[in-house]
């Protein structure tokens, strides 16, 4: 596959996102996926109206990001998938360098760096460590625009359904398929979790989750400490 012959679907999951939905669609509409799928998770505010009006196709899913994506996924017939957050924004620089990676056929799939929008230095110092350590591990998180071969993510079995974690999970399966690459141009994704309760404390929260993730705590659990800390 040459490179300027990939093909790319983005599947952005959503729930109750109607703040930036406007935004987050006029912004991805323009950036010439060769498909665009949203994936409402059964919102409560305007989103779902908001779609309704967007042109765009949408699909109203049961509620949870794995199975959401998943969703998505199956309407898509391209040769890629993109999965974007729906805080996030993609920059036209990411999908001519992800088409250019694809062309290599023993590339099974990717993530970018990641840029946290707020201004503070202690985000510049969160984005590196996160960048520097999937760059070192392989495991990416889904603010990082998690890309695949679709027909590898069919083999695969997409997404594990998880409550939490599904992006670790699959990054892991993900690197035992070949080569993952580590594209340098960024992504920026909201700072806003990381505003609403602190940096050190959501810092704290972070690396508790992942510890008890890599010593065998189920998702399940950490779903339930994730939803308490909120």
């Amino acid at each position: 596959m040459r490179a300027d012959e990939a093909t790319v679907a983005a599947v952005v999951p959503v729930y109750n996102e109607a703040k930036i939905l406007p935004g987050m669609i006029a912004r991805l509409s323009e950036l010439g996926f060769n498909e665009l799928v949203v994936v409402d998770g059964g919102s409560s505010d305007e989103s779902e109206l908001i779609l309704m009006d967007s042109g765009l196709k949408w699909i109203a899913s049961e509620q949870g990001r794995a199975r959401q994506m998943n969703v998505g996924a199956s309407e898509c017939v391209s040769d890629i998938l993109i999965f974007i957050h729906a805080d996030t924004i993609f920059h036209p620089d990411c999908l001519r360098s992800l088409k250019r990676v694809v062309g290599s056929p023993e590339v099974v799939g990717g993530r970018f760096d990641l840029r946290l929008s707020g201004g503070s230095l202690f985000y510049r110092l969160i984005e590196g460590f996160i960048n520097l350590r999937s760059r070192i591990s392989k495991i990416s998180t889904g603010d990082q625009c998690l890309f695949v071969r679709r027909a590898l993510f069919e083999k695969m079995g997409g997404f594990a359904e998880l409550p939490l974690m599904e992006d670790i999970e699959f990054s892991k399966r993900l690197k035992r398929q070949g080569r993952v690459v580590c594209l340098k141009e960024r992504v920026v994704t909201s700072s806003r979790r990381w505003e609403k309760k602190g940096v050190v404390k959501t810092i704290l929260l972070m690396w508790k989750l992942r510890f008890l993730y890599w010593i065998g705590i189920s998702p399940e659990r950490l779903a339930e400490l994730y939803r308490h800390a909120r």
